[in-house]
């Protein structure tokens, strides 16, 4: 009599390889979704400069003239020279052309409780000099370069690193008065053309609004800081978003941020931080006093951690994450 036997392990094995597989593309699936969402650049405007002087050239022809007319006589060789040797500079101070930048590096505890951080105090005579710039001229999802980069092909003089608006796909996003983004969903900031500066509930209004209202320039990150020059309270429970990394808005960590003293008078505070010894970066609510005693009336975080990077003049003026190593953002506000 013949027997037939079954091998129990070939019955396991392919049950095994059907685990397998099916793990290997969920793990897979997972794996796109991220470096789709994270890492993928997905852009929407390849060229914002040609798009921004498209629609300057359409909606505001008559200015445009007359801002053409100025330029021109403002360009002729006898006002340049002029210009030029009225621009008074060296590593921490412009003066010149309407615009005054002071820059002051400040020190404060010691050891382990080290903090460093720069303070530039920014007079302009025009609000339109505070401008914002997109990493590879480009507007969309993860399209990211140094700060230092892009203030460079800008021509800036002075640079901060901006919201990472390339991170999240909502917000309202109006740059150098022009709507790139009308999703809202947060506390933003807004820039106007008379020099003032507004802390305002995204929910509450929409991006053409904004416009209307003369608004140049707008940021979507947070939390407020100071608002009607008070300090905004309960600011370490605050959150911004639910997507990762914002773990890092919590604790003492490098920050960005701007203020504002009166119209025109914008205060820009860079905190270093993740370096012990050197600086160990501040909390919200630190860093909110710091813009407190500072006098401003209004200031507002923006986008910390790595990303965090004053430039000016042709450098980096702080220390990243005390290894002088910058992180890639999308986007910065400059003065040029």
């Amino acid at each position: 009599m013949t027997y037939q036997y079954r091998t129990p392990e070939k019955g396991k094995h392919k049950k095994g390889f059907r685990w397998f597989l099916i793990g290997t593309i969920l793990v897979g699936g997972i794996l796109y979704y991220l470096a789709n969402r994270y890492l993928i650049q997905h852009v929407e405007i390849a060229d914002v400069t040609t798009v921004a002087t498209e629609v300057a050239a359409k909606t505001n022809a008559a200015d445009s003239e007359s801002v053409a007319t100025v330029v021109s006589v403002n360009t002729s060789s006898d006002t340049q020279s002029a210009d030029s040797a009225s621009v008074y500079t060296d590593d921490w101070n412009y003066q010149g052309n309407g615009i005054s930048i002071a820059i002051t590096e400040v020190s404060t505890g010691s050891g382990s409780d080290k903090v460093t951080y720069f303070v530039a105090d920014v007079v302009i005579t025009d609000a339109t000099q505070l401008q914002s710039a997109f990493a590879n001229d480009s507007f969309g999802l993860n399209i990211i370069d140094y700060t230092s980069t892009i203030a460079a092909e800008n021509n800036a003089i002075f640079a901060i690193n901006g919201d990472y608006y390339g991170f999240r796909s909502d917000g309202i996003v109006i740059r150098n008065g022009i709507i790139y983004r009308d999703l809202p969903a947060r506390t933003g900031l807004a820039f106007y053309k008379d020099g003032t500066m507004k802390i305002y509930d995204e929910t509450q209004t929409t991006a053409q609004q904004l416009i209307d209202e003369g608004v140049w320039n707008t940021l979507s990150f947070g939390p407020a800081l100071v608002q009607d020059s008070e300090l905004v309270e309960n600011l370490e429970r605050v959150s911004i978003d639910n997507n990762i990394g914002n773990h890092s808005i919590q604790g003492d960590n490098p920050r960005t941020g701007v203020g504002i003293i009166s119209a025109n008078h914008f205060v820009f505070v860079v905190v270093d931080g993740r370096s012990e010894g050197y600086s160990r970066g501040v909390s919200l609510t630190e860093f909110a006093q710091i813009f407190a005693e500072l006098g401003c009336t209004d200031a507002y975080n923006v986008d910390g951690g790595g990303s965090s990077t004053m430039y000016f003049m042709g450098r980096v003026v702080n220390n990243p994450l005390g290894r002088n190593k910058e992180r890639g953002t999308s986007d910065i506000l400059f003065i040029g």
